[in-house]
């Protein structure tokens, strides 16, 4: 395996760090370190095999986004079957998977100036990257450094479907205004349209969800065909959120979808509806640290640079603290997080039978409510397969 990688070098880590390591050397759950990433290969496969009937039966490429997990050998997983197109968060995430063979990525965070020269090396080393961008005061100084490079830069436009986070209204002059630009444009190339549905999270309905869903797919088709009307040619419409991937009734007229979530899940999801707890792929190992019977509580060692302070589900599930307790088998406990500190979790108003079992030392696993941050949180993961940890699987971490 490669090193950990930032965005400036690949590091070589020692190879008992991050090489793979024979079954035979692998400790249990029991004996590892804690705080530690337990992922169950088994529930990745899964996830990934739905999204990929999803995506084939709806004739549409699949371009799952990486930012959950960061990691080559998942990546692998989700793109089998595919055409390998990644969609990345970061340009070093773009570095570190084109050194490992994904060399069509999407960068899907509006591009600025200040890292034109990260973008026209990656082209130069053969990477077929795509930017995207909502402004039209950057189409003449990428073009410029597109020219300057020699390259012809592709890029997407950025839609606000009603996320309000980023993106022109598909409605509005810009949306015709800047794909027009870049078509005219010398050493850019107008590839498609682009948008996130990320309020789709917040939907307080199955049904909600769906009119999200159905509004995310039907704003991008109007726009490409009135973009074709003016004769700008609209190669990709990609859409796609895990909610609105799991809720949606067809995709006609899209050509690509770029969901993440799904590969992992977590517990918001699961709350939210978009999955069930038993889908849910990724969990925080770690251990009681202290047991205080008269407040009914313990203190693991999972704080909130282990799980992420991602409050996740709090708007379907009031009680739903920082990440739902299990047992070294993924039994629900019945109990949450209930509050962090950097290093310490509090998990409180315990019942006396889990007082009991819950002493200094004994191991739990917890499912955040927000599986990509709390990954981010970690250099690795802790492969388990039908419960036996098999493999250590690096995380590519870095901007």
């Amino acid at each position: 395996m490669g090193g950990y990688h930032n965005s400036e070098q690949e590091i070589d880590w020692p190879v008992d760090t991050f090489d793979k390591i024979a079954a035979s050397q692998l400790m249990d759950l029991n004996s590892i370190k804690t705080p530690s990433l337990v992922l169950d290969v088994q529930r990745v496969r899964a996830n990934a095999q739905r999204m990929r009937d999803r995506a084939v039966g709806s004739a549409v490429r699949l371009r799952p986004h990486v930012k959950t997990h960061k990691c080559v050998e998942v990546a692998r997983i989700a793109t089998e079957g595919q055409n390998g197109a990644i969609t990345v968060s970061t340009l070093g995430e773009a570095k570190a998977f084109a050194k490992h063979g994904f060399t069509d990525i999407l960068y899907a965070v509006p591009i600025e100036p200040g890292k034109f020269t990260d973008v026209t090396n990656l082209i130069r080393e053969g990477v077929q990257l795509t930017l995207i961008t909502d402004s039209a005061e950057l189409v003449a100084p990428l073009n410029e450094a597109g020219k300057l490079a020699g390259q012809t830069v592709s890029v997407s436009i950025k839609i606000d479907c009603g996320y309000h986070r980023c993106g022109v209204e598909p409605d509005s002059e810009e949306a015709m205004r800047i794909p027009r630009m870049i078509s005219d444009s010398s050493s850019v190339k107008f590839d498609g349209i682009l948008t996130h549905a990320g309020h789709s999270y917040h939907a307080s309905s199955n049904a909600e969800l769906l009119d999200i869903a159905r509004h995310e797919r039907d704003a991008m088709v109007d726009l490409a065909s009135r973009l074709a009307d003016e004769g700008i040619d609209v190669s990709t419409v990609s859409i796609g959120s895990t909610p609105t991937m799991t809720a949606i009734d067809h995709l006609h007229g899209i050509d690509e979808i770029r969901p993440g979530n799904y590969i992992f899940f977590d517990a918001f999801q699961a709350t939210r509806g978009s999955c069930n707890f038993q889908d849910c792929a990724l969990t925080v190992l770690s251990a009681v640290v202290h047991r205080d019977r008269t407040r009914k509580k313990v203190i693991i060692d999972a704080g909130a640079i282990a799980l992420s302070k991602d409050r996740g589900p709090i708007e379907f599930d009031e009680g739903c603290g920082y990440g739902r307790v299990l047992d070294l088998e993924g039994n629900d406990l019945g109990a949450v997080v209930t509050s962090l500190s950097q290093e310490h979790g509090v998990i409180e108003n315990l019942a006396e039978q889990w007082l009991d079992k819950l002493k200094v030392g004994t191991r739990v696993r917890i499912l955040a409510n927000h599986s990509c941050l709390a990954a981010a949180q970690h250099s690795y993961y802790n492969v388990i397969e039908n419960g036996e940890i098999v493999d250590k699987w690096q995380i590519r971490r870095g901007w």
